[in-house]
């Protein structure tokens, strides 16, 4: 083991991995933001499960996964962050009933290319979203004209208080990259989703593969993929690209420090190489201020924010 992670590795049991002031940046796509509090990686659900009951009460808990939808703000994270990806990574398929079961940390594409090799038709527009299972439940994420809630049958969840449970759908209120509890009126405790069963069609599985390259073409030839970044930025607005708004305004290419709205795709923000998080929010904030004056729409931010600004 490094020394430097050795200054601030916590603890190593039977359970998973605990670690002091993580630094964010190495588990973002953008490349950039400070450090967590505590990072937790679980060893398995019932770890999870454990480590969760043993938090106080009022501890903040940020799930992430690939870090591919989470700007981290520079002075960091208070609280724990729990790391998914590489812990909650198992996936199999039940062939009789058309249902692939993934854990939350299992990333999208490995969904699509399992479905399809098992002749299983539905799956295949998560080959082109840039995270994991429990990122696309928890903001519906999309791409391609489908959503991953078309396929959910049921998910698992587990509750901050450290309890295992199973929803379905009907537990939800769903709409474009939006999932939230129905039951506003008494709220549940904070929820991470643990896994997922996908409801697919059986199908022509070589067909289903030739569906996927073809999508992982279009993005490949699309978007800013040489460069660290965030997927969508902006929500599209009804009727309306936000990537189109943006460009409109002349805003390709606009940059703050080392952060940039890509000159490919305008609504993708790049880190060009020395890009702060602040420096990214600050070019958020511009394109959504001027959007708002010259073309009248609120664009919605589809990446989320975490942490604390500098002072």
């Amino acid at each position: 083991m490094h020394m430097a992670d050795q200054q601030h590795l916590a603890r190593i049991g039977p359970g998973g991995e605990l670690r002091l002031d993580e630094p964010m940046r190495k588990h973002t796509s953008w490349r950039t933001g400070g450090p967590a509090q505590r990072a937790y990686k679980p060893r398995d659900l019932d770890d999870l499960a454990c480590f969760l009951r043993s938090l106080p009460a009022t501890e903040p808990v940020y799930p992430v996964g690939l870090g591919s939808n989470l700007l981290v703000r520079d002075g960091g994270v208070r609280g724990t962050v729990v790391f998914l990806h590489g812990a909650l990574t198992r996936v199999h398929v039940e062939r009789s009933e058309s249902i692939l079961c993934a854990e939350a940390g299992v990333a999208s594409p490995k969904v699509a290319r399992l479905a399809a090799r098992h002749g299983l038709r539905g799956a295949e527009f998560l080959a082109g979203v840039p995270g994991t299972v429990g990122g696309a439940l928890a903001m519906n994420a999309g791409c391609y004209g489908s959503e991953t809630w078309d396929i959910v049958d049921s998910v698992l969840v587990v509750t901050r208080q450290g309890e295992v449970k199973r929803r379905t759908p009907s537990h939800y209120e769903i709409a474009y990259r939006h999932v939230a509890l129905r039951d506003a009126a008494a709220p549940a405790p904070h929820e991470l989703f643990a896994a997922a069963w996908f409801r697919l069609t059986p199908g022509d599985g070589e067909e289903g593969m030739r569906v996927i390259k073809e999508l992982l073409q279009r993005r490949i030839a699309s978007q800013p993929l040489e460069q660290p970044n965030a997927g969508s930025v902006f929500r599209n607005p009804p009727g309306d690209y936000a990537a189109r708004l943006i460009e409109s305004c002349g805003l390709k290419s606009a940059a703050i420090g080392g952060a940039q709205v890509s000159p490919k795709h305008a609504n993708f923000i790049v880190n060009t190489g020395t890009a702060s998080a602040a420096d990214i929010e600050a070019l958020i904030e511009l394109v959504q201020r001027t959007v708002q004056a010259r073309c009248g729409v609120t664009l919605e931010r589809e990446v989320r924010i975490i942490g604390e600004k500098i002072q």
